[in-house]
């Protein structure tokens, strides 16, 4: 009897082995390509426009090939200037090799259309998680005549001091036109940056807020 179980277990052994043999030496899952823009949205093409305001023609032109070069080129993305409706105009190729190209391109022109230089804007073209913030001052609180010029003060600092502080800090870049704030960077320093810069808006005092980062950034050098 006990010749007989030992036959059994090593004739299930066996089957087991046998069986996941059969199963590696199965042929591999087919690899597939990802889906062209052109054959995703049934031969459609799509378009993206950007408008121009009046303050951005000038950099626009001086800039104009560091912005197509790499929307045309690398990303494989048609660009063309409608001086008619003023209106910077973005649309696929049958060569575009991701879907999302198109709106990245777009995401990029509008960054430097905000204010952006092109080398800070260009990231937005290479990375995934980086995004455009943009509030106002009157968002965080109401601030009318020399108020709010002293609170516009308060976020740039003497020589744009305070300003550069942040953006180092956070690895941020910032842009104040006017009663706008506009921050490019990754959603979690946009946080930061936006904290430290309601900080002053509300009158913090500027050392306080540069105690407050040296410890962010801290933090940051460790995490990453």
């Amino acid at each position: 009897m006990e010749v007989e179980k030992v036959e059994a277990k090593t004739a299930v052994a066996t089957a087991m082995e046998v069986e996941k043999a059969a199963s590696s030496a199965a042929a591999p899952r087919p690899q597939f390509k990802p889906l062209k823009p052109h054959e995703m949205s049934d031969r459609k093409i799509e378009f993206r426009k950007v408008s121009v305001p009046q303050h951005r023609f000038a950099p626009l032109k001086r800039c104009w090939m560091e912005i197509y070069t790499p929307v045309y080129e690398q990303m494989k993305i048609d660009i063309r200037m409608n001086l008619k409706t003023k209106k910077v105009e973005l649309k696929n190729r049958a060569d575009t090799p991701d879907i999302s190209n198109l709106q990245k391109s777009a995401d990029f022109v509008h960054a430097f259309m905000l204010g952006f230089d092109v080398a800070d804007a260009v990231a937005l073209l290479r990375l995934d998680d980086l995004y455009v913030d943009t509030f106002e001052i009157k968002d965080v609180k109401t601030l009318r005549g020399e108020h709010l010029s002293r609170a516009i003060g308060r976020l740039s600092g003497k020589g744009g001091k305070t300003k550069f502080a942040i953006e180092n800090s956070t690895r941020t870049r910032i842009v104040i036109a006017d009663s706008k704030i506009h921050i490019l960077g990754s959603f979690l320093n946009i946080k930061i940056a936006r904290d430290s810069l309601c900080s002053l808006i509300l009158g913090s005092p500027a050392g306080k807020v540069y105690s407050k980062l040296r410890t962010v950034s801290a933090r940051l050098a460790e995490k990453y």
